[in-house]
């Protein structure tokens, strides 16, 4: 789906802005990409995956959405991508750290690998920490910026996921959580979305469900576009006060005692 008229008569609630989106040729990224261009943002996709990624922006938006070549485990590749935005549009006022990788083996503290778990923590923390790290450093001369992580519901609890994983997203609460601190103070809002789980090759890996298939249960409505819409918001000057929140996109799935978990 392309930006041309879905938003046809409707206030755009970025125009003008610039966004930068990691991770952005997967499912939630390119969903959020073209609704940020949808309402008015030019945006930047970065990511590792070069012709899918280009693919995407042709698809999107040709005038409004590109690509660069960006592995966030690098910081030369992280700094590149927000000098990039600035270079192109000349300024940065919105950063999506949306990189993420899962590790599909059962929890099992005593046979799982140290290498697969540090690979984990290394894309997902040290990721979003590279495009926090980045992004603020040319949003605190202009006072002002939103910067939104991706978490999970594994953010807050346990069971869901494997060790790896889950630690990652506590992790990455808690950054969310210091760096809102220190740069809002300077007019950056650092916030956060943790969304239940929603169609897409990581999820249905990680269940052990086939390409069709999906959940069946009260919560699995969820779909990649119903997250971006609340990127959309934390991105916008309709969240303005809004600073250091952990977003909730799960159908009250964190406030009951689900049956789903990978230890039974």
């Amino acid at each position: 789906m392309g930006s041309s008229s879905v938003l046809s008569g409707i206030a755009k609630r970025l125009e003008g802005k610039v966004a930068l989106i990691t991770g952005g040729a997967g499912g939630l990224g390119s969903a959020t990409a073209d609704l940020f261009c949808q309402h008015g943002a030019k945006v930047l996709i970065a990511d590792i995956k070069d012709d899918q990624s280009h693919t995407i922006c042709k698809n999107i938006s040709p005038s409004n959405a590109s690509f660069i070549h960006c592995d966030v485990t690098n910081e030369s590749d992280v700094q590149n991508a927000v000098n990039g935005a600035v270079s192109m549009h000349g300024k940065l006022d919105i950063m999506f750290n949306n990189a993420g990788i899962m590790d599909f083996k059962k929890p099992d503290i005593l046979t799982n690998d140290r290498a697969d778990f540090e690979n984990i923590l290394r894309v997902n923390v040290t990721g979003a920490f590279l495009g926090t790290k980045h992004a603020a450093r040319v949003m605190k001369p202009v006072g002002q910026g939103s910067i939104i992580n991706t978490t999970s519901v594994c953010s807050v609890m346990g069971g869901v996921a494997t060790h790896a994983y889950t630690c990652s997203k506590h992790a990455l609460l808690g950054l969310t959580r210091n760096t809102a601190v220190e740069l809002g103070q300077h007019g950056i809002r650092v916030n956060c979305v943790s969304p239940y789980a929603f169609p897409s090759y990581q999820s249905r890996t990680l269940l052990g469900l086939k390409e069709n298939e999906w959940l069946d249960d009260k919560y699995s409505n969820l779909k990649a576009e119903d997250v971006a819409q609340c990127v959309v918001y934390l991105a916008s000057d309709e969240s303005k006060l809004v600073n250091g929140h952990n977003l909730m996109i799960d159908g009250g799935f964190t406030l009951v005692n689900s049956t789903l978990t990978m230890f039974s």
